[in-house]
């Protein structure tokens, strides 16, 4: 069992202690009572500003995250499944976006290379 500082959380976590204050203000992250006037945070707090963090890279948004950390994870099984199907179909439009401009950027680049006369279209095309 860890007893950490809010500082050896975040270190823990590779995280800020700022970013750490911001998910106890959102109720992601319980805030421990002060001893002494130190808080101490253990391996239960680790392993869920991990959880956050691993979420949010994996696309959740923090309201999404706060619902997935409410859930009885052997009880609501159907709705954590609909939240991620949520994200997945999100994911799904965001990498078909992604596709769709590096395919004009790839268009452009070779618009530049081969053309000597006249505006760069890759500059062109942002302005």
């Amino acid at each position: 069992m860890q007893n950490l500082t809010i500082k050896g959380l975040a270190t823990e976590a590779s995280v800020g202690v700022e970013t750490v204050r911001y998910y106890q203000r959102r109720g992601l992250l319980d805030v421990p009572p002060s001893a002494g006037g130190i808080r101490r945070y253990g391996d239960q707090d680790i392993a869920r500003l991990r959880f956050i963090r691993r979420a949010q890279a994996a696309g959740f948004t923090l309201a999404e995250i706060g619902e997935l950390l409410r859930l009885d994870s052997g009880t609501d099984r159907e709705r954590a499944h609909a939240i991620a199907s949520i994200r997945i179909d999100a994911l799904d439009v965001r990498i078909a976006e992604l596709i769709d401009v590096r395919t004009s950027l790839a268009r452009l680049a070779v618009e530049c290379e081969s053309g000597r006369d006249g505006p760069c279209p890759i500059i062109e095309s942002f302005v």
